[in-house]
């Protein structure tokens, strides 16, 4: 974990990764506790969020929590971190479970529909999912006042004089947010290697 206005170095995200592979080789040892306890703690809540958007339920976000970290438990000897980050593993398992659950339930909102298939387009989708669901952790880590200028620009597709206006702040001062707030989202996606 990161404390939130530190930047990790490249270094620092190499370290990370190579902690987490480490745990995960641990867990796939026989150690139960302490690794699944630490990725539990890292991942869970965006598993949740994962499960949320594409089961439409918190029973059935729980359950995919669950699922995805016992399927962990019972494949971590499968991990290569040569292939991939430890967070691709796990949430390729979230997303398998999340189709399996779906089916199992027989119905959900219509982007569970979309990741079911194995082709790269179900694939893509999925990935479309996390990194959206990534960017609004990253959305939600800055202060109130420069998230606000953020979304009335990009979600609700306002100008920056729009949005002065609506917000009865002086034109500048919407600018200067923006910018803040657009360096503060490029920091915290960089360290999650989303952007370089």
């Amino acid at each position: 974990m990161t404390v939130p206005g530190t930047q990790l170095t490249a270094d620092d995200r190499r370290l990370l990764a190579e902690a987490e592979a480490e745990l995960v080789g641990r867990l796939a040892a026989g150690d139960r506790g302490e690794p699944l306890a630490e990725l539990y703690d890292r991942y869970g809540t965006r598993v949740y969020r994962i499960g949320l958007a594409l089961l439409g339920d918190a029973g059935l976000a729980e359950d995919l929590v669950q699922e995805t970290f016992l399927r962990l438990w019972r494949s971590a000897g499968r991990f290569d971190a040569r292939r991939g980050a430890v967070s691709t593993f796990l949430f390729m398992l979230a997303r398998r479970a999340a189709v399996d659950l779906w089916r199992r339930n027989g119905a959900g909102p219509a982007p569970v529909a979309e990741i079911a298939g194995d082709d790269p387009a179900a694939g893509e989708a999925f990935d479309r999912l996390v990194l959206g669901l990534w960017v609004r952790e990253a959305l939600d880590t800055l202060p109130p006042h420069q998230r606000r200028v953020l979304e009335l620009q990009y979600r609700a597709d306002l100008t920056q004089s729009q949005v002065a206006r609506l917000l009865d702040l002086p034109l500048g001062t919407v600018k200067t947010r923006t910018l803040r707030a657009l360096r503060a989202l490029a920091r915290v996606l960089r360290e999650r290697d989303l952007v370089v």
